[in-house]
C-alpha cells in the first residue's frame, strides 16, 4: 500500500498489499512481468480515473500476471473532464494575472513573441504531444497532495526488468506558466536510456506565491522518494533536476528539507535532501535580488515579481546563493546532495553568471558542485531547440553520463529530427526566453 505525503503507512496485510501478492506469486512468471505488474498496480491505486484508493489489489495484481491489463489511464471522458476544469481555472487565473499586468509595452511584445516562438516549433510540439497522450510510457497526473495542481506526470521504460534510476524533474516557466508537460521532450530522451522520469506539476502565480510553489514542490518529491520504488525505481539511484525557474524552486526545496531535518531530526521528516545522488540545475536563477530589475527589462514588471515572491523582504530567504552563505546554514550544509549546474552563455532570460555564482556559493560552503557552460547557448536551445534538431543532444549525454556513472550505460539511442533546420533558427530568433 502507498502512502500519500502526510499520511501514516498502514500495516500491510495479506489481502491489502499488492507488492506482497507479487512477491508471493513471483514463482508463476518471470521477475520482469512481476515487477512491471507492481509497477502496474502502484499506477492503479494512484491513477486520478479511479478517484479512490483501489479497493482490490490482489484481484487486479493476479489478472495482470494472467494477462488482463488493469486500467493505468483515466479514460476519454475523464481527461476530457479534467481538460475542460483545467481550461476553466486556467482562465480564471490568465484574467485574474492579466489585472495585475495591466497595459505595458514589454510583456505585450514577449506574448506576441511567444506565439511566433511556438508556431516555428509547433511540428515539434505536436509529435511530443502525440507521444504525451498516446504512449504507454506515460502515465499522466498521478496525484501526490491535496492542493490544486499537485499532479506529476510519470514515465516508464518498457521493460522493467530491475530497478531502474528515476529522476524527478521541476519545470520551469517564470514562476507563472509552469506546466509538467513542458517536460515531455527531456523525459521521453531519459525514458529511452533506461530511466525513469516524474515530471511534478506546481501551483503558478497567481494560484500561488513563492511559499506555496516550494511546498508543492517538496510535497511531490516527499511523494517521489518514498513511493519510486513501488514503480520500479531504485531508491538508491534518486536525481533531482529543474530547469530555469524549476531549478530554483528545487534548489530553495532541498535548503528547507535540510533545515527541517537538522531542526527535527531525520526520523520526523518524510524525506531527505540526501536520498538524492546529485541535483542537476539547468538554466536557474539562484539570487533573486539581482534579478528583479534584471526580469523587470524583460517584461517581468517588478511590482508583479514581487507579488509572486511575497515581497521585498522575502527574496533573501527564496535565495538559495544567499542561503547557503549565511553561517547558521553551516550545520545542515552536509545534507545537500552533489550539484552539477548546466548553462548556456548566450542565455538572455537568466544570465549564466548566476549559475556561476551559486556554484562558487556552493563550493565555499562545502558542497561538491560541477558546472558545465555552453557557448552560444540561450535559454531554450539546451532544452528545447537542440533536443528538436535531434542528433546527439550535448546535456542530454551529461546527465545519463552522471546518471550511470561507474555503471555500463545503455546504448545511445540516435534521436530523429522533429523541427526543420529553418524553422529552428525562426525560433531561436524571435524568442521571448
Amino acid at each position: 500500500m502507498l502512502c500519500a505525503p502526510g499520511e501514516e503507512m498502514p500495516e500491510l496485510s495479506s489481502q491489502d498489499d499488492s507488492c506482497a501478492v507479487l512477491e508471493r506469486e513471483d514463482h508463476h512468471g518471470s521477475g520482469k512481468l512481476t515487477r512491471r505488474a507492481s509497477a502496474d498496480a502502484a499506477l492503479a491505486l494512484h491513477a486520478p480515473s479511479f478517484g479512490r484508493r483501489h479497493q482490490g489489489p490482489r484481484r487486479a495484481v493476479t489478472e495482470m500476471i494472467v494477462g488482463t491489463p488493469i486500467e493505468q489511464q483515466p479514460s476519454f471522458k475523464a481527461d476530457f473532464q479534467h481538460a475542460a476544469s483545467e481550461t476553466y481555472l486556467i482562465t480564471q487565473l490568465s484574467f485574474k494575472l492579466l489585472s495585475y499586468l495591466g497595459v505595458g509595452y514589454r510583456w505585450v511584445c514577449k506574448l506576441m513573441a511567444l506565439g511566433l516562438y511556438a508556431l516555428f516549433l509547433m511540428p515539434g510540439f505536436i509529435q511530443i504531444g502525440w507521444y504525451y497522450f498516446t504512449s504507454p510510457c506515460v502515465h499522466r497526473s498521478i496525484v501526490y497532495g491535496d492542493q490544486p495542481r499537485n499532479r506529476l506526470d510519470l514515465y516508464l521504460p518498457e521493460i522493467l526488468d530491475k530497478p531502474k534510476p528515476a529522476v524527478a524533474f521541476v519545470t520551469g516557466g517564470a514562476w507563472i506558466i509552469g506546466y509538467k508537460a513542458w517536460g515531455s521532450l527531456l523525459a521521453k530522451r531519459l525514458v529511452e536510456r533506461d530511466v525513469i522520469v516524474a515530471c511534478i506539476d506546481y501551483r503558478n502565480f497567481p494560484q500561488g506565491t513563492i511559499s506555496d510553489m516550494v511546498e508543492d514542490v517538496g510535497n511531490a518529491l516527499s511523494f517521489f522518494c518514498n513511493n519510486i520504488a513501488s514503480f520500479g525505481g531504485d531508491p538508491n539511484r534518486l536525481f533531482l533536476a529543474g530547469q530555469s525557474a524549476g531549478a530554483h524552486l528545487s534548489s530553495c526545496a532541498l535548503i528547507i528539507q535540510a533545515k527541517k531535518q537538522k531542526l527535527n531530526g531525520r526520523s520526523r521528516v518524510m524525506w531527505t535532501p540526501s536520498q538524492f545522488k546529485m541535483f542537476f540545475g539547468i538554466s536557474g536563477g539562484y539570487n533573486l535580488l539581482e534579478l528583479v530589475d534584471h526580469f523587470h527589462q524583460r517584461g517581468l514588471y517588478k511590482s508583479i515579481f514581487l507579488s509572486v515572491m511575497e515581497g521585498e523582504e522575502s527574496l533573501p530567504r527564496f535565495s538559495p546563493e544567499l542561503v547557503v552563505k549565511r553561517k547558521d546554514f553551516q550545520p545542515w550544509i552536509h545534507l545537500l546532495p552533489p550539484a552539477m549546474l548546466f548553462h548556456g552563455t548566450a542565455d538572455y532570460s537568466i544570465p549564466y553568471h548566476a549559475t556561476v555564482r551559486f556554484a562558487d556559493s556552493l563550493r565555499a560552503a562545502g558542497v561538491k558542485v560541477t558546472t558545465k557552460l555552453f557557448p552560444h547557448k540561450t535559454h531554450t536551445d539546451l532544452f528545447l531547440q537542440d533536443p528538436m534538431r535531434g542528433g546527439r543532444d550535448e546535456l542530454l549525454e551529461h546527465i545519463v553520463a552522471l546518471i550511470y556513472e561507474g555503471e555500463d550505460v545503455p546504448e545511445s539511442v540516435v534521436s530523429e529530427q522533429l523541427v526543420p533546420e529553418i524553422l529552428l533558427q525562426l525560433a531561436r530568433l524571435v524568442s521571448p526566453f
